[in-house]
């Protein structure tokens, strides 16, 4: 069973040392003056120059196209998946090649935890914290391009949780799949999506539309899979991060006049 996961960093950070993991420099064809040591996402076939409104999704581009395996993954420098002990010591319980591979063979895809927000539903939230527009016009495109996905779409924007960060590891054919519906999808609102007057948090669009697109894929495509908790290897101040979720709310859709 071989494993290849993708680290997505833009910056020198700790790796995990186990073969399944190798850290990917996302954005490296626009900051080509820094050398950490790490593949770089502009090698191959790449979007590494889009890095700014696509995120770590240029490093699944890359893993997509460039990256032959029995399983691939993507997993961020802060973020991992967990054997589930975080609480001793944070690297030691990032999962191993043995913890993926036992869990492998239970399913073919493995996922973080669902998020939950409890008081919002998906778009609602995205609205509040983003152009509910480019949320719409995602929601045209499918319909247009996939229509056989826009039902599970749909239920989508009414549930209150979903797979979040953009990371996953899944048997090569299922990922390929994967990356082959999402970058069409999101290639069809990017030529529709004028982002000149966004500024950087908005500009990052799509990698947060693409949070809420894995579940889409998965539930239309009917597979299982297997969730697992996400560690994070910063501490996290979640009563700032609480009060920033309440105050969106409160505001209301204040972003939504682009």
């Amino acid at each position: 069973m071989d494993i290849k996961i993708a680290v997505a960093t833009h910056k020198r950070y700790w790796m995990p040392d186990d073969p399944v993991y190798f850290p990917l420099h996302v954005g490296h064809g626009l900051h080509r003056e820094l050398d950490f040591g790490y593949i770089g996402d502009d090698a191959g076939d790449n979007i590494s120059d889009r890095n700014e409104s696509y995120c770590e999704l240029t490093g699944l581009y890359w893993v997509w196209k460039n990256v032959r395996a029995d399983y691939k993954g993507l997993v961020h420098y802060r973020r991992h998946f967990s054997r589930g002990h975080f609480w001793f010591d944070k690297k030691s319980s990032v999962c191993t090649q043995s913890d993926f591979r036992q869990k492998l063979e239970e399913t073919d895809i493995l996922l973080p935890c669902r998020r939950n927000y409890y008081i919002e539903t998906n778009q609602s939230h995205y609205a509040h914290a983003h152009y509910l527009s480019d949320l719409q016009q995602t929601r045209t495109v499918i319909g247009a391009e996939c229509p056989a996905y826009l039902p599970a779409f749909d239920r989508q924007m009414e549930r209150t949780g979903a797979h979040m960060f953009n990371m996953m590891v899944m048997r090569a054919d299922y990922f390929d799949a994967y990356c082959a519906w999402l970058f069409t999808v999101l290639f069809a609102v990017e030529k529709r999506t004028d982002v000149n007057r966004y500024d950087a948090f908005q500009r990052r669009l799509y990698g947060y539309l693409s949070e809420l697109l894995t579940d889409v894929w998965i539930e239309t495509n009917h597979l299982s899979y297997k969730e697992i908790p996400v560690l994070f290897m910063e501490p996290q101040n979640w009563l700032k991060k609480g009060g920033k979720f309440l105050w969106r709310k409160w505001k209301g859709n204040m972003t939504n006049t682009k």
